[in-house]
């Protein structure tokens, strides 16, 4: 049940008319308490949707009690009309909950300079404020999609309590975060300063290590809501390894959903000086497009990794790098070393390991390959 299978929420995903199509569009997701404990984390891009620049007031008191979503629509770079256009639909959210709507997050995806129908928005709100229910998790998760060809949920167990999930994203995968919305829910009893440490950090080693086409999103964030519904508080160590674990989850369907891709690729630096250093060597690695044409074309050509790990800032010795490709150690000293011809390609699961001998740090960054689907879907111009 995603977002609702976590006591004290309900949801909902109705069509508003904003998608030619008649699909769902329009999503609601309730804390009904007893907490209303939240944090929430947005994209990095300097370029935010008029949603972002809404909740971004919205969360400073670290209290939400509603998160509203539209797809069909990023109301981004849309004038001033567009603001009050999110300001009206948390105002519709606020008026059919008998809340406020300084705590109303809102969100949207869809085209950048598309203006959504405000009548149409405030509709689809009053129905979906209608429509709520503990099973509708699943109908709000649908109601997010854009290019996703599925929607995508989790839920976590803890002892007693439990998370719940639902996030899109398909294209435009990069930090921070990727182009996604994201919503996650807990009965645990959670306040909201533990909240935002926690959320923090699972961001950090999940949606940020996600580079599928290195390109930021205008309209990521990702929310989440403590109802306390259990009346039990886990330590903050359980907390944040379970929040981890559903935002881990909701990542690597992100990744298996990337538009076009054959592969999704594991680009893991072992033995860096540091942790940071560790990232920007694999993030190199996976936002270069020759490596990613190559596994396209089942080619393990590790001399496009080397290469890529040469831009970085990383402290390694040029002439002393290893490189395996799917646990095949085509690389050794910077030279050739096993037979690249043994390495299989043909699965959709790629693994890339690379050694600096520069420490003990690591880490991981996930991508994947460049496919003449992805160009096609790119260059059509529909939401």
């Amino acid at each position: 049940m995603t977002t609702t299978h976590p006591a004290g929420f309900t949801a909902a995903g109705v069509a508003a008319g904003l998608k030619a199509t008649g699909a769902k569009d329009l999503a609601l997701v309730v804390n009904h308490g007893p907490t209303f404990d939240s944090a929430t984390v947005f994209t990095a891009n300097r370029c935010k949707a008029n949603p972002v620049l809404w909740s971004q007031e919205v969360v400073k008191d670290g209290t939400v009690k509603a998160v509203v979503l539209n797809s069909g629509g990023a109301n981004c770079y849309t004038g001033p009309e567009g603001f009050q256009t999110t300001h009206a639909v948390a105002e519709e959210v606020a008026a059919g909950l008998g809340i406020g709507a300084i705590d109303v997050v809102v969100c949207s995806t869809g085209l950048i300079g598309l203006v959504n129908d405000r009548g149409d928005l405030l509709a689809g709100v009053r129905a979906a404020t209608a429509a709520l229910s503990a099973d509708g998790g699943a109908s709000a998760a649908e109601a997010i999609m854009t290019t996703d060809s599925v929607s995508k949920n989790t839920v976590v167990e803890g002892a007693g309590w439990s998370i719940g999930g639902m996030a899109k994203g398909a294209g435009m995968l990069a930090p921070q975060l990727a182009t996604m919305l994201v919503v996650l829910t807990t009965d645990a009893v959670v306040p909201a300063a533990e909240l935002d440490a926690a959320l923090r950090a699972a961001t950090r080693v999940s949606f940020d290590r996600l580079d599928s086409d290195g390109c930021m999103s205008t309209n990521d964030t990702v929310t989440v809501m403590a109802s306390g519904a259990s009346g039990i508080t886990p330590t903050p160590e359980d907390f944040t390894a379970a929040l981890t674990q559903a935002c881990t989850d909701l990542a690597m369907q992100l990744l298996k959903d990337a538009e076009g891709a054959d592969h999704e690729i594991a680009i893991t630096t072992l033995h860096a000086a540091s942790e940071e250093e560790a990232v920007e060597v694999s993030r190199s690695v996976a936002r270069s497009n020759l490596f990613k044409a190559a596994v396209f074309g089942n080619d393990p050509n590790w001399g496009r990794v080397l290469a890529s790990i040469g831009t970085t800032r990383a402290q390694f010795d040029p002439a002393d790098l290893d490189v395996a490709m799917n646990g095949v150690w085509v690389c050794r000293s910077s030279t050739p070393a096993e037979d690249p011809a043994t390495v299989d390609l043909t699965g959709r699961e790629v693994s890339v390991t690379i050694d600096l001998k520069s420490g003990d740090a690591r880490a991981t960054v996930w991508t994947n390959d460049l496919t003449h689907a992805y160009v096609h879907e790119n260059s059509a111009y529909s939401s």
